[in-house]
């Protein structure tokens, strides 16, 4: 006969095992999922471009940033963290990349939205780069599931450029 550890240590691993079991079929169901999420960015105003007393150039933006990101929600996604970043290049670096706004969207009801800002962050370069440079404007999402891994993805939009003058 088995005796009550025996049991209990028998139940415990099947229950861990089926626990398993079903957050591996949680997390490969999302890859049935071919969301297809939309964006756009407009740049509505360059509140001022100028150098700073260290050589740096300094830009506050003012935009326009609408998205749909209701497809990338499946049962098993908890959050968004999204984020706006402009990239361009230097002759320092191939790719620079500098944060201007992020957000945690909690829920699909709120995955499609339209929103007026400024920069949250401050956009710095390393030099004196930035007069009539081209850049982009790249929306960044993390999908955060319940259970298994992170998928993160962008969509770029081209076409912007910094003024040839300070402001």
């Amino acid at each position: 006969m088995h005796s009550f550890g025996h049991r209990l240590n028998g139940l415990l691993t099947f229950s861990v095992t089926i626990l398993a079991i079903m957050c591996a079929i949680a997390s490969l169901s999302d890859n049935l999922n071919t969301p297809s999420p939309t964006a756009e960015i407009k740049i509505m105003n360059i509140n001022w471009f100028q150098k700073q007393p260290q050589g740096n150039d300094e830009v506050s933006l003012t935009m326009n940033i609408s998205a749909d990101l209701q497809s990338l929600f499946t049962w098993n996604t908890k959050q968004l963290f999204i984020f706006v970043a402009a990239e361009y290049e230097t002759p320092k670096n191939s790719l620079n990349q500098v944060s201007l706004w992020d957000a945690i969207i909690p829920a699909k009801e709120h995955a499609k939205f339209w929103i007026h800002t400024s920069n949250k962050y401050r956009f710095v370069d390393q030099g004196n780069n930035l007069r009539g440079k081209k850049f982009n404007l790249t929306l960044h999402w993390h999908v955060m599931p319940k259970t298994g891994k992170m998928f993160a993805d962008k969509i770029v939009m081209a076409g912007y450029s910094f003024p040839e003058e300070y402001r």
